[in-house]
């Protein structure tokens, strides 16, 4: 079996963000890719080679991401579960189970093989948090559709196979998923903000970010939001929308105990493993909007945090 070891070690790290480009969990992903790489095993004494190798990968994970779909709610952000707090003293209990969008660690990883600029710059918009938040609200094929098509660059036809269908329904179905992604997407995307800031602006903007958050400085954090800049923390409840509201919280909350911050990449996003007392407490990431930080998403599930303990 080491022509299959082999395969999987090649693709494994890109059949996981496709993985969770579909589900929007990385612990999700995680047990798909599992699920299809057993059944891959199984299959390959049987594997004929009437489609790449790789393409014949893609078809058992995007199978196994759709029959986990089927049994799971739509993932879910903060704004969606209840309103934006207006008070600190209470941040509610954790709400468990596998309900809320996670993030990625890292950048969109390359496919084997490929050097294209331009298909690297499509992975890595695919992975960022807003257009894995708009994934969700898109039905199951429809969605496999964009993935393949859109970020992995698939031809109609090859996707039409992977999916058991014709490459017309395949079209028809991309042209349904893009006009909805349209309506949820950002016109600009994160790895166009952060071309706009540049090397030198983007690590103006973390190290701003690491100073004042490490100091406990409201106002210098303060200065870094938008207007309508927002703090969620999944799995708590809490949110808050508006910079006035979460210099409150950080104000009233967030500085209570130290802080120490490790620059690291989430969703291809500036982001932050946050510490306290030498433990892991929470994984930040930044959405930049012309410039100031629109949001904060931080991710206080401790599963979540062994992906990023070495990121």
């Amino acid at each position: 079996m080491g022509e299959f070891e082999g395969l999987v070690a090649a693709h494994r790290r890109e059949l996981l963000a496709h993985c969770y480009r579909m589900l929007g969990s990385i612990q999700d992903a995680e047990d798909a890719l599992q699920e299809a790489l057993l059944g891959a095993w199984r299959g390959w004494s049987g594997f004929e080679g009437r489609s790449s190798a790789r393409a014949w990968l893609y078809r058992i994970c995007t199978n196994a991401c759709l029959r986990l779909l089927s049994r799971r709610p739509r993932r879910m952000l903060s704004p969606e579960h209840g309103p934006a707090l207006k008070q600190t003293a209470d941040l509610g209990q954790p709400v468990p189970g596998p309900i809320w969008l996670e993030p990625w660690p890292g950048e969109a990883p390359e496919a084997a093989n490929e050097s294209d600029p331009e298909s690297d710059y499509l992975r890595r918009e695919s992975v960022e948090l807003a257009f894995v938040a708009a994934l969700r609200h898109l039905p199951g094929t429809q969605r496999a559709v964009l993935i393949l098509r859109e970020a992995l660059e698939f031809p109609a036809g090859e996707v039409a196979e992977l999916l058991d269908t014709t490459p017309a329904s395949v079209n028809s179905a991309l042209q349904r998923a893009r006009k909805a992604m349209a309506e949820r997407v950002p016109a600009t995307s994160q790895r166009a903000e952060l071309d706009a800031l540049g090397e030198a602006g983007r690590r103006e903007l973390v190290d701003a970010f690491v100073g004042a958050w490490e100091r406990g400085d409201v106002e210098a954090l303060t200065a870094l939001l938008a207007e309508d800049a927002r703090f969620t923390m999944p799995p708590l409840p809490a949110w808050f929308d508006g910079r006035a509201d979460v210099a409150m919280f950080m104000r009233e909350r967030l500085f209570t105990t130290p802080w120490k911050l490790r620059a690291i990449t989430v969703n291809g996003q500036p982001g932050f493993a946050c510490y306290q007392d030498g433990k892991l407490g929470a994984i930040n990431a930044l959405t930049i909007r012309d410039g100031r930080i629109a949001e904060i998403s931080g991710f206080v599930d401790p599963a979540l945090h062994r992906y990023f303990e070495a990121e």
